[in-house]
């Protein structure tokens, strides 16, 4: 671990700061165990896996993005691998049914294939015509789990079913989607988030459903609101900082044009991270859901709790990579 002082002093003494060798390092140590835990799981399983295929993928793009090197073997395996299972559960989704996990596996599949570099397909029209169905007669799209924080908020499953429309409805599906998609933007307009995944993905949900300015920034401010005075956020009001909560929090406020990553209160963020993060290139954070599935060993790290573990080390890597500029 490194000494918070020695991280304090690095972030806050270089205004321009650009590509600093501690924030590669970090990242450099993580990208490993993401890979691995993706890898691991198609060798295992034959569902989609969520926790090691969702998060961790647009943590491997992000990474090539910033001019880490990556196997294309990688991407090919994980998109055969998704495929397939659409493939093999392509009438459930055609009929509106959807497979286990419902709109958020659905918007999760189609974010993987997203950072993957997919070609729409019949598999994603498929996916899509699924999106449609589901929920038609809400404003917004219901989680069907109980599996905080990844999978127990319907503000969450919303922003996975916007990204999924706005990035694959093909040109007959568009004039849908596009209805939904305005229709969830005035849900979460008024939606009220009751913990930071909620602030998170209303925050990123708006942004991409277009609402106005003045929305975002309102939405931003109260995100920004919930940040710790050790920099990092709690996934709820009265929990400590993990690395979860303080990922997506960061992600979300940079890629929504809130918070730039030179910022004070963004600096703050990567030194609660990488003061953090373990020996090994991971960050551990405990469960708090009922498990319900067989437990498995992925190739990650911390056994039981690997499954919030993997997507959260996903996510701290990725505000991580995003304050590192882009390989020319």
């Amino acid at each position: 671990m490194i000494p918070l002082s020695v991280i304090s002093i690095l972030l806050t003494t270089a205004p321009d700061w650009g590509q600093p060798a501690i924030v590669h390092a970090s990242a450099k140590r993580a990208l490993p165990l993401l890979q691995q835990a993706a890898a691991v799981h198609i060798e295992k399983k034959t569902c989609f896996g969520c926790h090691n295929q969702g998060a961790p993928a647009a943590a491997v793009k992000l990474a090539v993005s910033r001019g880490f090197a990556v196997p294309d073997d990688f991407f090919v395996a994980q998109r055969e691998h998704i495929t397939d299972f659409i493939a093999g559960n392509i009438k459930q989704f055609q009929s509106g049914a959807g497979t286990g996990g419902g709109v958020d596996t659905a918007g999760t599949i189609l974010m993987a294939l997203e950072n993957h570099d997919h070609k729409a397909d019949a598999n994603t029209d498929a996916i899509i015509m699924y999106l449609l169905k589901a929920d038609a007669k809400e404003a917004f799209w219901k989680c069907s789990s109980n599996r905080p924080p990844t999978e127990a908020s319907s503000i969450t499953t919303t922003y996975l079913a916007i990204r999924g429309l706005k990035t694959w409805a093909n040109a007959e599906q568009k004039p849908a989607a596009e209805k939904r998609i305005n229709t969830a933007r005035e849900w979460l307009i008024e939606a009220k988030a009751k913990d930071t995944e909620d602030a998170v993905f209303r925050l990123s949900g708006l942004h991409l459903a277009g609402a106005p300015s003045e929305i975002l920034a309102e939405a931003g401010k109260e995100l920004l609101a919930l940040q710790h005075t050790n920099g990092g956020w709690g996934q709820m009001p009265k929990m400590a900082s993990d690395a979860y909560a303080t990922g997506t929090a960061l992600v979300a406020l940079q890629e929504t044009g809130q918070l730039k990553t030179t910022s004070p209160a963004y600096r703050r963020g990567m030194i609660f991270l990488m003061n953090r993060q373990l020996a090994d290139g991971s960050w551990k954070v405990p469960s708090r859901s009922k498990p319900f599935q067989k437990y498995y060993e992925s190739g990650f790290p911390h056994e039981k709790d690997q499954f919030i573990s993997a997507p959260a080390s996903a996510w701290a890597t990725q505000a991580l990579l995003l304050a590192m500029p882009k390989k020319e």
